[in-house]
């Protein structure tokens, strides 16, 4: 990989980060449930997307959501959404796009980033335990809360 470097989401990139493949078994893993329920209460101007990119190539997607009003504390300050080509995998995409998120929090001034997953065989829980989230409970979908601390 040569140079990652972040853009936000726009016209130009949409379609490119809508075409990221993902290796069998992934799909299932892809959308949690309480996402798209967050998403439907979310005030405008708290969501902070971010394209990958290696060159002009996207290779990732992140998505993180900033809003402190939030009623559940799960959604004040989240990871809702990483996505890295299937071919990028491994090659430090994924840590790339969440070391942005979080230096984007701390910036923010935040203490504590969350995110959601499910559990299964090739889902995303390696990955954010490896990246320092640790479980701190289970959303009412049974979808694991992880936590990092700022």
């Amino acid at each position: 990989m040569s140079q990652l470097r972040l853009e936000e989401l726009s016209a130009a990139t949409i379609v490119a980060v809508n075409s990221l493949g993902l290796k069998p078994g992934q799909e299932q893993f892809v959308t949690p449930v309480s996402y798209s329920a967050a998403a439907a209460v979310t005030p405008i101007g708290s969501a902070w997307q971010r394209v990958v990119l290696d060159g002009d190539r996207v290779v990732g997607f992140v998505h993180g959501n900033f809003d402190p009003d939030a009623k559940e504390e799960e959604f004040r300050a989240a990871l809702w959404r990483i996505n890295v080509d299937a071919e990028a995998q491994g090659m430090g995409v994924g840590r790339f796009a969440v070391a942005a998120l979080l230096d984007e929090a701390r910036t923010r001034g935040v203490g504590r980033l969350t995110v959601l997953w499910e559990r299964g065989e090739d889902g995303p829980e390696v990955f954010f335990l490896r990246m320092g989230f640790v479980p701190v409970g289970e959303t009412q979908y049974g979808e694991v809360i992880g936590a990092i601390d700022l």
